[in-house]
């Protein structure tokens, strides 16, 4: 499988709680984002496998586990690998560390391959499985 990619972000003042940490859910959207990118760096857009071969990704399952909390004007990295191919499913380790390389969250996403229209699970397609295989 192709290998790890890697995302910066900055926490901001939107991201963080009255406790002044990131709040839990946000870590979800960066995790989402480093997804996003990971398909990017391979010349892929989540719009392109839906018009080329109708399919798009949709999260069937997620375990997070949180470590250290991340405050506001932290530069962080969203670290993102496949870990296992199925049919119709990628499992993506992803972790988020601190500019140190302290491991922030963890967290181990599934997601299944459905067809655009009916939402039920489809193959990933053959083009696509030769450039995440290179």
């Amino acid at each position: 499988m192709n290998g790890p990619s890697q995302l910066k972000v900055r926490v901001y003042y939107e991201d963080t709680d009255a406790s002044g940490v990131v709040y839990h859910a946000r870590y979800l959207h960066w995790l989402e984002r480093g997804r996003t990118e990971w398909l990017r760096q391979l010349g892929l857009e989540q719009h392109r496998l839906r018009e080329q071969f109708g399919v798009v990704f949709t999260v069937a399952r997620l375990e997070i586990e949180y470590g250290k909390p991340a405050r506001l004007d932290q530069e962080l990295i969203v670290n993102t690998t496949v870990g296992e191919r199925r049919r119709a499913s990628l499992v993506f380790a992803q972790d988020i560390v601190d500019a140190d390389g302290g491991r922030l969250t963890r967290a181990s996403v599934t997601v299944a391959c459905v067809d655009a229209t009916r939402f039920r699970p489809a193959r990933l397609p053959d083009p696509f499985v030769a450039v995440i295989s290179e």
